[in-house]
């Protein structure tokens, strides 16, 4: 019985050991343990995309990254389709990346599920609007680690919780976020901020 007992000790020693490491050194991944608040940019973090598969947002080091929660059944869907195909057009070979994370929140107005059923929305929507990750929650308990960071690094006009779909945050070169827009801001007219830091 003792000899069961000692192993069992140095068993869960071994495992906290383990883990204390794997934190320290950041093999943990970010986005599992949610500790937004301690990242320094949002390189720690990893998220899914549209079919499930992991995507570490190290992969963007060096690359100007404009975050945005779409939903394809919104007033500012056409527009924001329209000119984030636009500003990809414009600044993706200069080196800008559009991260678009599908979100239901607002009102059920992202209904398509993730993988073909999203790949045809967009390529029905003629949305060449940048990389589509899997569909997440922007505000609440339940937030994508990643938006919490953007919400702590970027509070908006009333707080920090995303008040609508289409809001977007730039993100510079090293994975910090530098500004935050309204769902109402035309992507053109961010344009300017972004080619100041490419």
């Amino acid at each position: 019985m003792a000899g069961r007992s000692l192993v069992q000790f140095v068993l869960s020693g071994l495992a906290v050991a383990l883990g204390s490491y794997l934190y320290m050194t950041k093999q943990i991944d970010m986005s599992e343990k949610g500790d937004y608040k301690n990242a320094a940019s949002i390189y720690e973090f990893t998220v899914k995309d549209t079919h499930g598969n992991e995507v570490s947002l190290d992969k963007y080091k060096g690359r100007v990254v404009l975050v945005v929660n779409i939903a394809s059944k919104c007033g500012l869907t056409k527009n924001n389709y329209a000119k984030l195909t636009e500003l990809k057009t414009k600044f993706g070979e200069r080196g800008l990346t559009i991260l678009n994370f599908p979100c239901n929140q607002f009102n059920s107005q992202m209904p398509e599920a993730d993988g073909e059923a999203m790949v045809c929305h967009l390529r029905d929507s003629k949305a060449d609007i940048g990389e589509i990750f899997a569909r997440v929650d922007v505000n609440g308990d339940n937030a994508a680690p990643v938006y919490k960071y953007l919400k702590a690094k970027q509070t908006g006009t009333l707080g920090s919780g995303i008040k609508w779909n289409f809001t977007k945050f730039l993100v510079n070169k090293e994975g910090i976020p530098i500004n935050r827009y309204a769902p109402t801001t035309d992507p053109m007219d961010i344009a300017k901020d972004i080619e100041k830091i490419l």
